[in-house]
């Protein structure tokens, strides 16, 4: 591959990255407006088209009134109302749509021109694969919300929350794979500790998007709105109220809470270990990129924590809700990157 079309693909992958974030942003929105449920069909084609006249945005509305969301619970809404919870899910839906065309099209233009190789052919449908997974995952996930219980399923939330996260990782990681160099593989010990660590970090911190999933799809945001302490408790005593046991990890609000806590407090100690760990190896073994993603790193959480912590203080406001889900992907590419860079240096030590 010539060093035009990997810069061409490079800038093809960020972009779609970007979209992604954009994409999750508005979806933090959509749910905290309680917007998800306004659009009760799913029409990839004909859907990208929203209401044109005021027949068709009473037709629309008509449809959601049939659902139990507007007879339990907005049963006194009017049409101006609506159509502001409408157009939330409308631009998520239409952002979702438009990340498929932007990632389609030059895929198969690179296909047809045959500008890449089989590996790299086979991780970008890999990815075009989970995409079309998390258009049918959110419409699955809209599905659980218009029963009897106008909310949807945690469990379908976290999961087309989480899936979201690991396209944007294939994507990124891809993408800064193909930035990288060709180098030698082999890493000192002080540099295979760092990976171990940053890989830990990796994964806790894709722990909290889980754990913060269950906590939005419960809205245990609203509950033990106090910090440090949990309405005064380091445990908090429902802790394990239902049975089986379990169940708590899922749908109790005091458990969900308190796992999403638990990683924030984990993160909040692991990675100024780590930052000091690294600052403290030597130039040959730590090129200034890695430390520059190690302080973007502490800078990320920092603010991420300090995010969190004023959304469950003012009981999850929206904007402060929106950021805090945003922040969670920044800070998740950021731990990428990082982790990236220490894969480069063990190839190049």
């Amino acid at each position: 591959m010539d060093s035009s079309t990997r810069r061409q693909i490079v800038i093809w992958l960020f972009v779609c990255c970007a979209m992604v974030f954009a994409t999750l942003v508005v979806g933090g929105v959509t749910r905290l407006t309680h917007s998800g449920l306004s659009i009760v069909e799913w029409q990839p084609i004909i859907g990208t088209i929203p209401p044109l006249n005021q027949a068709e945005w009473e037709s629309t509305f008509d449809k959601y009134k049939a659902t139990p969301e507007y007879r339990k619970v907005n049963h006194q809404m009017e049409l101006d109302e609506f159509k502001g919870i409408f157009w939330w899910e409308y631009w998520h839906r239409v952002l979702g749509r438009g990340i498929g065309l932007v990632f389609f099209l030059p895929f198969l233009y690179f296909l047809l021109r045959r500008k890449v190789g089989p590996p790299l052919i086979t991780k970008l449908a890999g990815i075009f694969v989970l995409g079309g997974l998390q258009g049918a995952m959110g419409w699955y996930m809209v599905q659980s919300g218009l029963v009897d219980d106008p909310r949807v399923s945690q469990y379908r939330l976290t999961a087309h929350l989480s899936l979201a996260f690991v396209i944007f990782a294939a994507m990124l990681w891809v993408a800064l794979g193909l930035l990288a160099e060709q180098a030698r593989e082999a890493a000192d010990k002080t540099l295979r500790s760092l990976r171990r660590i940053g890989w830990w970090l990796a994964l806790l911190t894709f722990y909290m998007i889980v754990s913060g999933g269950f906590v939005a799809g419960i809205r245990a945001g609203k509950a033990y709105n106090t910090f440090p302490s949990m309405n005064g408790y380091v445990v908090p005593p429902e802790i394990f109220m239902i049975e089986p046991w379990y169940l708590n990890f899922f749908n109790n609000m005091a458990t969900v809470q308190f796992d999403h806590r638990l990683g924030a407090w984990l993160l909040a100690f692991l990675a100024p270990w780590f930052w000091l760990k690294l600052r403290a190896a030597a130039t040959s073994v730590v090129a200034p990129r890695v430390r520059l993603a190690a302080d973007l790193l502490l800078l990320a959480l920092a603010a991420q924590i300090a995010l969190g912590i004023a959304t469950l203080l003012l009981a999850v406001p929206v904007a402060l809700g929106a950021a805090h889900q945003g922040g969670a992907m920044v800070l998740f590419g950021i731990v990428l990157w990082l982790n990236h860079e220490l894969r480069i240096e063990a190839k190049r030590s």
